[in-house]
């Protein structure tokens, strides 16, 4: 039964008409918008291309991108994995069995085994899922509106979710005229599937039966010709560009971007919409709006214009609309940085980002926002010296005396005025402990890296200092966009590090040990670098540090730093530090781990004033305080003192103190 050979040689002009022109308008939108890709700058990402495919595939396959959002609260993913299983399902079907069997006249010879028989019933047992996913996928748009879909109510995203809903069915109707009409998808005896059997009771006493199957079959082949059609036009675009996508994120390695070419200005950041680079100009298509990012982003929530939906949204139609004419070598229509139309970035968003990585964290289809705002950044303060008025003072203090607060080099060592500390040397020294500017100079985190120092002492651990030698890593210039101050930082820094035969860093700072770590290696260092949460984690567990219990701390909430969690996929060491210490581990508020809530301290915002909605920091220590705790838990210089500040803004002060966890290991040292 071929409801293409049925209409004679004019069936298959029909069929291989349509198809042809449905795959020419696909491969020519796709054309187009790779010649827009084009307009990017190339950054080395498709390493070991074939290996990435793979994990690409699996990744897709076992739907972990979508899955890694599944909760009691948003079960949307789980219907978005199903109707991506059912669409690769299909597709396999529409490639043997439409294309080759329908489309070559070989029907009764594919569709006369077990191989078709067993397929069609796994595709009638997918297609009710495919259709629940859909439905739903209406329902919580148009009618429950959840806040992350907030004016998604869009044309073009019913035209999709119909289309996922329609073409199973279509696909049921053909497997049922079949089996009506006598020619069941089974030629070895063995059941039919059962939905479409049912099904076929609709058919079973008409005389028109192989008129419906010709209408099912075209039906279901002009359904999907028409999403392949309308892919490159709409949000189904992320079908292709997610897989992409995948095969080019730099995971784990948040955050990170590419160095400049100090004699090139064309790497200093985007200024239009081809000053990005090629992976992030396919983000842009690999985007399907989901709205996930915008309910992480700490930005958002605390009511700033930052949002990183619209973000990459206004970023998609500055590339749409501008790429035509710089491809023709024309000025752009609209301005990447401005506050114009929509397509337009504004300098006020591109300044709210603390860079902590929620956003790329929960997006689905592994879009780097981090790295565009970082390259507007960079545009605005190398190319044209536009940036927040506090953070001249910033750039300046780094520049000339290497610290963010301006102090001279030589009050590095003041921590340690009470104490004995030397200075590391190479061949005597196994470990540099580097202190970093707030362990150094912020009155409040000398505690912290006194505490530090006894801890390393009774543990005998042989460890220096390069005191007024020490630098500033650069962490906030690079995350605020200064990369040429950067660029000459870090490599005096990586020289130092070679010259004085520095391997293994212990580092108190989780921005210190991003940077160190991740950063310095575009530079050519190759350090071991350790966070202090590891390292005393490391001692206490190989019986190298013995401490007695503390049991004076109340009940204690432990913060999850945004650079050691999500950047650097730290979470236990500094769990299991407290267990040891005290017998019971933390309390956890709701939003930890992968998904902790920012400080506000990241992405250089440490050294800017919150102009705009509650502070971030408020909003974290609010979250605190409905555990009503007596200790507050970190491991971050920066968490430190904005953890503080909040609970100065709330009159709490007085009621919670805020600890590092290196410090509540000392108060149980011998």
């Amino acid at each position: 039964m071929n409801a293409v050979s049925d209409l004679g040689i004019a069936g298959y002009i029909l069929f291989w008409g349509v198809t042809a022109l449905a795959v020419a308008i696909f491969l020519r939108r796709l054309s187009q918008l790779f010649r827009y890709l084009s307009l990017g700058r190339r950054d080395g990402r498709l390493d070991n291309p074939l290996l990435k495919l793979v994990l690409a595939i699996g990744h897709l396959i076992v739907q972990q991108c979508q899955l890694k959002n599944l909760t009691k609260k948003d079960r949307a993913s789980l219907g978005h994995a199903f109707m991506v299983w059912g669409f690769l399902l299909f597709v396999t079907y529409y490639f043997f069995f439409i294309i080759v069997a329908s489309g070559l006249g070989i029907s009764d010879f594919m569709e006369h085994n077990a191989v078709y028989a067993i397929y069609t019933w796994v595709m009638d047992i997918i297609a009710p899922f495919i259709m629940l996913g859909a439905l739903w996928g209406i329902i919580r748009r148009y009618i429950v509106k959840p806040p992350r879909l907030k004016g998604q109510q869009t044309a073009e995203a019913l035209v999709i979710l119909l289309t996922v809903l329609i073409h199973p069915i279509t696909h049921i109707g053909k497997i049922a005229t079949q089996i009506a009409a006598g020619h069941p998808p089974a030629g070895l005896g063995l059941v039919t599937p059962p939905l479409s059997t049912a099904f076929s009771a609709l058919y079973a006493n008409s005389l028109s039966v192989e008129a419906w199957h010709t209408f099912w079959f075209w039906s279901h082949w002009g359904f999907v010709l028409f999403v392949l059609v309308i892919i490159g036009y709409t949000r189904y675009l992320h079908v292709v560009a997610a897989v992409i996508n995948d095969m080019l994120r730099a995971a784990p390695l948040k955050g990170m971007v590419a160095p400049i070419n100090v004699n090139d200005p064309a790497t200093f950041g985007a200024s239009r919409i081809d000053g990005f680079t090629r992976k992030q100009i396919l983000d842009l298509y690999a985007c399907v709006e989901p709205g996930l990012c915008q309910e992480v982003c700490p930005a958002t929530f605390t009511g700033k214009p930052l949002n990183p939906r619209l973000l990459i949204k206004n970023l998609k139609k500055n590339l749409l609309t501008n790429a035509p004419r710089l491809l023709k070598g024309k000025e752009p229509l609209i301005p990447l940085i401005g506050d114009v139309s929509d397509g337009s970035v504004s300098e006020e968003v591109i300044w709210e980002c603390t860079t902590c990585g929620a956003c790329m964290e929960v997006c689905p289809v592994y879009i780097e926002h981090v790295q565009h705002i970082i390259e507007m950044r960079r545009n605005l303060v190398q190319l044209q010296a536009k940036f927040p008025e506090e953070l001249l003072n910033l750039f300046d203090n780094i520049e000339q005396r290497y610290n963010p607060w301006g102090i001279v080099p030589a009050e590095r060592v003041k921590w340690a005025a009470d104490i004995t500390v030397k200075t590391f040397e190479a061949g005597k020294t196994e470990y540099l402990f580097f202190v970093g500017c707030a362990g150094a100079f912020d009155a409040r985190n000398r505690k912290t890296t006194l505490a530090l120092a006894k801890i390393f002492d009774a543990a005998g651990v042989s460890w220096g200092i390069l005191g007024k030698d020490e630098k500033c890593c650069g962490d906030s210039l690079r995350r605020l966009g200064n990369e040429y101050v950067f660029d000459r930082m870090a490599k005096e820094n990586v020289k130092l590090f070679a010259d004085r035969g520095v391997k293994k860093i212990i580092t108190q700072c989780p921005h210190c040990l991003t940077t160190l770590k991740n950063d310095y290696r575009q530079f050519g260092a190759n350090l071991e670098v350790i966070h202090h949460t590891q390292f005393i984690d490391s001692l206490i567990q190989e019986g190298k540090l013995k401490v007695n219990g503390v049991k004076d701390l109340g009940a204690t909430v432990f913060h999850d730093s945004c650079y050691l969690g999500r950047y650097n996929q730290i979470y236990e060491p500094p769990r299991r530090i407290f267990r040891s210490i005290t017998g019971a581990p933390p309390l956890e508020m709701e939003r930890r781990r992968e998904r902790s809530f920012c400080c506000g301290a990241g992405g250089g915002r440490m050294w800017m004033e919150e102009a705009i909605g509650k502070h971030i920091n408020v909003a974290r220590v609010e979250e605190a305080l409905t555990h009503s705790p007596q200790t507050l838990c970190v491991s971050c210089p920066y968490c430190m003192i904005m953890f503080e500040d909040g609970l100065k803004d709330l009159d709490a002060f007085e009621k919670v103190q805020v600890l590092d966890i290196a410090e509540i290991v000392a108060k149980g040292l011998p």
